[in-house]
């Protein structure tokens, strides 16, 4: 890795900022609410399910106590096993712009609230898993959850291996994003082809709009 890149690592979340996952997360949130008899909530609704654990969203968007959000978020996985995983694509752009990460020998994590067993088949299906030394995502148990506490896995998983990671960013497309880097003390950068609205860039380092301005923001 040349020695004058401004970062020596770069994490990357899952869900919005490297696939477009939405699909499938929104597919299995309808049947979610079929499944309860419930009224399904417009898709603009259901996009604000996408990048917080969604066991807190079932809490706090649905008023839920403890034991009807657990079965439900047990009702979405079940689905989102069987039918809505693989109903993802990675955005334009993102693929050469890993290659050119990788060229420049820069280590790379995925940092990702969804599951961490669930990233690592949707990015192995995807062919994405090359590019990663580390994957770190939620426990099953949702006891690690909090973005801060899975960019904390991530970066210590990097420097276990030997990567310094002082220097380390990272990539996403909601406030929670900002706020896990922050928690950290690293910088993040939002992408504006995510699932976040423009406000949720307050504090991010930089704002991009598309894969070759973020190469240029890392590889400058």
């Amino acid at each position: 890795m040349r020695s004058n890149l401004p970062f020596d690592a770069v994490l990357f979340d899952l869900d919005g900022t490297l696939i477009d996952s939405a699909p499938g997360i929104i597919d299995s949130l309808e049947q979610t609410f079929r499944h309860f008899g419930w009224a399904i909530p417009p898709r603009s609704e259901l996009m604000h399910y996408i990048g917080p654990p969604l066991i807190d969203s079932f809490r706090h968007r649905l008023g839920l106590d403890e034991a009807d959000a657990w079965e439900m978020l047990r009702v979405y996985r079940e689905d989102y096993r069987r039918d809505g995983a693989f109903d993802a694509a990675v955005f334009p752009g993102v693929l050469g712009l890993l290659e050119q990460l990788r060229a420049s020998e820069i280590p790379l994590a995925v940092a990702t609230s969804k599951p961490e067993s669930q990233a690592v088949r949707i990015l192995s299906h995807l062919d994405l898993s090359q590019y990663f030394a580390v994957i770190s995502g939620a426990s099953e148990d949702e006891t690690r959850s909090t973005k801060a506490d899975i960019v904390s896995v991530a970066l210590t998983g990097l420097r276990d291996m030997g990567h310094l990671a002082s220097r380390a960013v990272l990539v996403g497309d909601r406030v929670y994003d900002v706020e896990g880097a922050a928690a950290h003390g690293i910088p993040a950068v939002i992408v504006e082809w995510g699932y976040g609205s423009p406000h949720e860039a307050v504090g991010a380092a930089s704002t991009v709009y598309s894969a070759d301005q973020l190469r240029a923001f890392l590889l400058a």
